[in-house]
């Protein structure tokens, strides 16, 4: 439900554009905010309900080809643990941040999330942020 808080158990994936992931490596400009946006979209995979990681992925490419224009060939997805993200931004930002994961689903993403209380051009933290990546995979089959 919109709002609810993803638990640090949890798993989130994020979209990662070609030109943020060269050479199929994941960089931190994948994970800083654009202009205009108030957070760092993801997707919660449990939300998918499957048994395994793959099949998640499977789910989340489907989604990935309903709502995006192109999957670009080279683009990626990061998953990352909710409470590893969370514990390293703490940690380890010199402001001690308290980010937070909020599930925020859309019309034609009822998975989409966000990591909130992330600035504008905050290199930093993107870059405690993909220190934390767990897994990645192809956005596209």
């Amino acid at each position: 439900m919109k709002g609810d808080k993803i638990s640090d158990q949890d798993y989130v994936a994020r979209y990662c554009k070609p030109t943020t992931a060269p050479n199929g490596q994941i960089q931190a400009t994948a994970f800083m905010l654009r202009k205009g946006e108030e957070s760092l979209s993801v997707n919660w995979l449990e939300f998918f309900k499957c048994s395994n990681r793959l099949s998640e992925i499977a789910e989340l490419r489907k989604t990935y080809h309903a709502k995006l224009n192109n999957v670009g060939a080279g683009a990626k997805i990061a998953v990352l643990n909710v409470g590893e993200v969370l514990e390293k931004v703490r940690a380890e930002s010199p402001d001690g941040r308290n980010i937070e994961a909020l599930h925020d689903p859309e019309i034609n993403d009822q998975s989409h999330s966000g990591i909130y209380n992330l600035k504008q051009d905050d290199e930093l933290i993107a870059e405690l942020i993909c220190e934390t990546v767990r897994e990645t995979y192809p956005a596209r089959k």
